[in-house]
């Protein structure tokens, strides 16, 4: 991939309920540089979308494939996924996991015959997402020395081990800006270019 490609179809998924939040300067930072790119992005607000997290009884499978969803929104959303050259989230880390939008989003648009296929219960997954690659922006008021000694990081093992790869994503880039909540306009201010300098890698 190139970031010339102008076909490049990116989405970009962010996670937090209050508008005006250090997390939409993110989002929006990085959808800017794509689109600047020339990247046909797919940008979701999950939670100004209304995407509704709690999963039907009939999308519960792990091993069948799920029906086709009744709820347009989810058959939106699993159409486009499948389409995907790359993704990326935005998110903040509130007790060591993503905010239950995004895990719904995960547990009803990844699902069974949409993002990866297994035979069995005991068997291997196999990936059907064309997306390999992944960026994962989160934000956290937690020091990084605090959170290494204490909690370990628990959203690397969700993101780099638990969720992308079982659904093809092989390549898993995750940067973590902390403490937001006493950090300074001029530490906004690095961490939101940094943030499109990632997104623009991704490309690469």
């Amino acid at each position: 991939m190139s970031s010339g490609d102008e076909h490049m179809r990116v989405g970009v998924y962010l996670a937090h309920p209050r508008p005006g939040s250090f997390n939409h300067a993110v989002f929006e930072a990085v959808v800017g540089e794509l689109r600047d790119r020339g990247c046909e992005v797919l940008a979701h607000d999950l939670c100004a979308e209304g995407f509704a997290p709690s999963l039907a009884a009939d999308e519960t499978r792990t091993v069948q494939p799920v029906p086709d969803a009744a709820d347009p929104q989810v058959a939106l959303h699993r159409a486009e996924v499948a389409t995907l050259d790359a993704m990326v989230f935005v998110h903040p880390n509130w007790w060591g996991m993503p905010p239950a939008v995004l895990t719904g989003w995960v547990q009803r648009v990844l699902a069974p015959g949409v993002a990866y296929k297994l035979d069995t219960a005991e068997g291997e997954p196999a990936g059907l997402l064309h997306a390999g690659r992944a960026l994962v922006l989160n934000t956290s008021d937690t020091p990084a020395d605090r959170e290494e000694s204490e909690f370990g990081d628990p959203l690397d093992r969700i993101w780099s081990a638990c969720v992308l790869p079982y659904v093809g994503v092989t390549d898993v880039r995750r940067v973590v800006f902390r403490t937001v909540t006493d950090s300074t306009e001029e530490a906004r201010a690095t961490w939101l270019r940094q943030a499109r300098e990632q997104a623009a890698a991704l490309l690469d």
